[in-house]
């Protein structure tokens, strides 16, 4: 997520920038949104939308933060027209393993952390069915203690009456004579769990996938690419959202990226000028509202 991590205005970036309104490719509209940790503030939100037609929205302290910026937020993002992209930052493997060695269970605090997830969102105001999606930034295949949790998570956030997602990597990871990415595996154990009894099934498990390898990222561009460009086949119904762009740039995925960040590695918002409250991740999503939480 872009503002845990600290130009020319309008760097390349916006050299090809799409409207607002999403833009129109050969598989329906794709449509441009922006992730940050942060609140970017208030007097900024009306540049964004000019460029933006959804935005991240945190329902707990972000990664590396002791606080929330974003609570309390949602009627001025609603005022200018955002879509949402609700996250609730889960916990990390060290976390879980170190939570296990105190005698607690990962499954029960997944189960605990999905119904604080649905009690936040209610607190701020969204409909009772929104989309939450749980923040995995650990990338390869889910460690047992983490699938314990991830699911316990999904399932503690269908029974309060919301719907669930997951944002994880998309970048394979070696393993064994193959790879696998966090996105396949958390998607495959869904898919036997829902040939199972277990769990609330009233929902498919929404994915927003994190991949800024190039290809098949565009690298930082608002000419954002279709949901189908991150898939070498059409894309699994899973797949809600696609994030294309980190700021800053991570050079270890992306330097075959074309070379249209800012000087610093960062992507910033068109007609703001380089600053801590500009630059964000790029997302692309077949809806200007993910989350569905107008």
């Amino acid at each position: 997520m872009a503002s845990r991590l600290t130009g020319n205005l309008g760097v390349l970036l916006l050299a090809v920038a799409t409207t607002a309104s999403g833009a129109q490719t050969a598989h329906g509209r794709a449509y441009a949104g922006f992730d940050r940790n942060d609140y970017p503030g208030d007097a900024v939100l009306p540049v964004l939308r000019k460029s933006f037609r959804y935005a991240s929205y945190w329902l707990n302290p972000p990664p590396g933060e002791t606080r929330n910026s974003w609570a309390g937020k949602r009627a001025i993002f609603r005022r200018f027209g955002f879509g949402f992209l609700l996250l609730y930052n889960g916990r990390s493997d060290a976390e879980l393993k170190e939570a296990g060695s105190k005698g607690e269970d990962a499954a029960a605090l997944g189960a605990a952390d999905g119904k604080a997830a649905v009690e936040a969102a209610g607190r701020e105001g969204f409909p009772a069915n929104v989309l939450i999606f749980l923040d995995q930034e650990e990338g390869g295949r889910l460690l047992a203690e983490q699938a314990a949790y991830v699911f316990a998570w999904i399932d503690a956030v269908r029974a309060a009456g919301a719907r669930a997602g997951v944002y994880c990597s998309g970048i394979p990871v070696p393993e064994g004579g193959g790879s696998i990415t966090t996105a396949e595996d958390v998607a495959e154990r869904e898919a036997r769990r829902a040939g199972s009894s277990h769990g609330n099934r009233a929902e498919p498990l929404a994915i927003w996938v994190a991949d800024d390898a190039c290809p098949p990222s565009p690298g930082c561009t608002l000419a954002q690419p279709p949901l189908t460009a991150v898939f070498s086949a059409p894309p699994p119904a899973y797949t809600a959202v696609w994030q294309y762009a980190q700021s800053p740039r991570r050079k270890q995925f992306s330097a075959h990226c074309p070379k249209n960040d800012a000087p610093d590695g960062n992507c910033y918002a068109p007609g703001l000028g380089p600053s801590a409250n500009a630059f964000v991740d790029l997302d692309t999503a077949d809806s200007p509202d993910p989350s569905e939480a107008r």
